[in-house]
C-alpha cells in the first residue's frame, strides 16, 4: 500500500452562518456563515457553480461545494474531489435567524489567523465594477491605497475575497467587459507563526511545491505560495492557477513563545479548514502517521471513516479525503 503525493489536490473552505473548506488533488477551503442563500448567490455572481450540496439534517448542517466549472475552466465537469480550488460553505441550521450571530472573518483579534480567499479575473477593473454594480461591498477598492492592482470584496458574511488579474492590470484599464467564465479560484491565505516549520510541513508532509516567494522586508512580512505543481521551482506565475495556498509570515512572531494564531474552529468561529484529496486515503494516512503528524481526527475516530484531519504547525485543520476518480470509496 503506497501513496503518491504528486497525485494530491488542494481545495479551500470558509464559513458563513455557513462554513468553507479546502482540499489538495482538490484544494478546498471551508468557511462558516449565516445565510446560505446569500452566500451561494454571491459566489455564483463571481462565476462559480454549485457542484454539490450534502444535507446533514441529523447533525443540523448542510455543506455546499462551489467551483469554476464552465467549459473554459481548469476542470470542467470534473468530480468535486478531482479538481483544484473549491469553496465549501457550511450552514449550521438556525444561525440565519439569530440576529446576534456573527462570523469571525480571521482578520482582527482575538480571531486573527485565516486571511482571505482569492479569485483571479481577466480584466480587473471591469470585474470590480461588475461586483460593485451588483451591490456588494469592498474592504479595499482598486483605487484605495498604493496597491492599485488588487482589490478586496466582502462576501455576505464579511469574509475577504481578494481580486487579482491574470492579465497586466495596466493594459486592461480601458476595457469595460469581463467574462466570469475565465475567472479562477486562485488561492486561500492563512497567517503562520514560523515560516520554516510551516513550509516544511506543507512541502515534506503534504507534498506541495513552493511556487513563488514574495519578500516584503520594508513591511516586515513574506508571502509564500504553495500548490500541487510537480517540477515547480519557486518562480511560477501563480495567477492562472487554482488551489494555491498562500502563507503569510510576519517577521518576529516565531520568536514569541506566547504568540498564537486562531484556527477558526474555536470561538469566535469562522474559517474551518483547508482540504486535500489524495490517491489512496488509507495509505496517505499511514504515511502521515509514520511522519509523526498531529491529528485532529484519525480515519478510525468517530463515525466518519472516510475523512481525516491533520493539524499543521499553527493548529489549522487540514482535511484529508479520497480522490474518488482515482479510487472509489465514499461515493459522495
Amino acid at each position: 500500500m503506497a501513496t503518491d503525493t504528486s497525485k494530491y489536490h488542494a481545495q479551500s473552505q470558509r464559513a458563513s452562518k455557513i462554513w468553507y473548506a479546502s482540499k489538495p488533488f482538490s484544494d478546498s477551503l471551508l468557511l462558516s456563515g449565516s445565510n446560505t442563500i446569500h452566500a451561494v448567490k454571491f459566489y455564483e455572481h463571481l462565476g462559480m457553480s454549485l457542484l454539490r450540496k450534502i444535507p446533514q439534517p441529523e447533525a443540523k448542517f448542510d455543506l455546499y461545494f462551489l467551483a469554476y466549472d464552465s467549459p473554459s475552466s481548469v476542470s470542467p465537469n470534473a468530480h468535486w474531489s478531482d479538481r483544484q480550488g473549491i469553496i465549501e460553505l457550511t450552514h449550521n441550521y438556525g444561525t440565519e435567524n439569530d440576529s446576534s450571530y456573527s462570523i469571525n472573518n480571521g482578520n482582527s483579534d482575538p480571531g486573527k489567523g485565516f486571511g482571505h480567499v482569492c479569485i483571479s479575473v481577466d480584466n480587473i477593473q471591469a470585474a470590480c465594477q461588475r461586483i460593485e454594480d451588483a451591490g456588494y461591498k469592498f474592504q479595499k477598492k482598486l483605487s484605495d491605497g498604493k496597491m492599485h492592482h488588487i482589490a478586496f470584496a466582502l462576501d455576505p458574511d464579511g469574509y475577504w475575497v481578494e481580486i487579482i488579474s491574470s492579465n497586466d492590470a495596466e493594459k486592461t484599464e480601458g476595457i469595460k467587459e469581463t467574462d466570469p467564465a475565465k475567472y479562477r479560484m486562485n488561492h486561500s491565505m492563512i497567517r503562520v507563526k514560523d515560516h520554516t516549520k510551516s513550509l516544511k510541513f506543507y512541502q515534506d508532509v503534504l507534498g506541495m511545491q513552493l511556487l513563488r516567494t514574495n519578500e516584503k522586508p520594508s513591511a516586515n512580512f513574506n508571502l509564500y505560495f504553495l500548490g500541487y505543481v510537480p517540477g515547480a521551482n519557486n518562480d511560477v506565475n501563480t495567477a492562472p492557477l487554482e488551489g494555491v495556498l498562500e502563507l503569510t509570515w510576519n517577521y518576529g512572531t516565531e520568536k514569541d513563545e506566547n504568540f498564537k494564531y486562531h484556527n477558526g474552529n474555536a470561538e469566535p468561529q469562522g474559517f474551518g479548514h483547508i482540504c486535500i484529496t489524495v490517491d489512496d486515503l488509507d495509505a496517505a494516512c499511514k504515511r502521515f502517521e509514520d511522519l509523526g503528524v498531529n491529528w485532529k481526527k484519525r480515519l478510525t475516530d468517530g463515525r466518519m471513516k472516510n475523512v481525516a484531519f491533520v493539524l499543521d504547525p499553527d493548529d489549522y485543520w487540514v482535511e484529508v479525503v479520497q480522490n474518488e476518480k482515482l479510487k472509489e470509496r465514499a461515493n459522495w
